[in-house]
């Protein structure tokens, strides 16, 4: 996993440092430092310590979940990934993959899977699948059902946020405020068994219950710890982000010059495979 993470950073590196030369305005130092952000927020859920000991504390398994839900994915749209993943494959590759992203099947699926509605749907779904006791325990006694719980989290949240974040060349069908009730209901669903987990007087997941822990912290004690990262943390990644649509809805293109100018530059009607294809030929993107 490691591997992946290190290698999917090189390509974003090496295609980012190309297209910021060709559009500077558009990627900037902050679209790197962002990308790479959500890579650490990755690497950290899944090859640290944090993972093994999400087997032992509920507290930490809710830590992992709170970084490939909400802190990963929109830290990588951040990133504005499409342009600087393309460049930075080999040209042949490139090519593949471009030609594959623009046939009629796989454009046809984007726009189902890229729909507001699906993905705050699959987000939800997802998350409260996954909390069940059944699922969580499941997922707590293998470890493929363990990676398979984090990736339908991590797809998910992708899908989620991407309509939020709608990093070039995203659109969406959706005007721009609707994405306020939108991030405001994934809040409510989140505070809801937020406050389960942290008002609860029995152990939800029994497994915590039968481990070996050290320390003095029961399994309730560590299941309310659990329920207060996401209730927090977890509102406020929902909250900042509604707000920041609320501002920028109520004051218009000056609350956010750098944010609204650099979205009336993506509103431009191509796509970044003729981008990508046009820097081939030696154009600018």
């Amino acid at each position: 996993m490691l591997g992946a993470v290190v290698a999917t950073g090189a390509i974003y590196a090496v295609g980012w440092r190309d297209v910021s030369r060709r559009t500077p305005q558009r990627f900037g130092p902050g679209r790197l430092a962002a990308f790479l952000g959500g890579l650490g927020a990755i690497a950290l859920a899944v090859v640290s310590p944090l993972d093994a000991l999400a087997g032992q504390r509920l507290s930490a398994h809710m830590t992992q979940h709170l970084l490939l839900m909400m802190a990963a994915p929109p830290l990588l749209w951040l990133g504005a990934p499409v342009a600087p993943m393309l460049r930075g494959l080999p040209r042949r590759i490139r090519r593949s993959v471009a030609a594959g992203l623009a046939s009629r099947p796989v454009r046809t699926t984007g726009d189902v899977i890229a729909h507001p509605a699906f993905g705050w749907v699959s987000f939800a779904v997802a998350f409260w699948a996954w909390h069940t006791p059944r699922l969580y325990e499941l997922a707590l006694r293998s470890h493929a059902w363990h990676h398979l719980e984090h990736a339908c989290f991590f797809a998910t949240a992708m899908l989620f946020w991407r309509p939020v974040i709608l990093a070039w060349p995203a659109r969406s069908p959706w005007p721009r405020w609707t994405m306020i009730p939108y991030l405001l209901l994934a809040d409510l669903q989140n505070t809801v068994l937020a406050a389960i987990l942290t008002l609860s007087d029995r152990v939800i997941y029994p497994a915590y219950a039968t481990i070996a822990r050290a320390g003095t912290i029961s399994a309730l004690e560590d299941q309310s710890m659990g329920g207060v990262i996401m209730w927090v943390p977890g509102s406020l990644v929902f909250l900042i982000a509604a707000v920041w649509l609320a501002m920028e809805a109520l004051n218009g293109p000056g609350a956010l010059p750098v944010i609204a100018s650099a979205r009336a530059r993506f509103r431009a009607p191509h796509t970044a495979v003729p981008m990508v294809e046009g820097a081939e030929r030696g154009g600018a993107p």
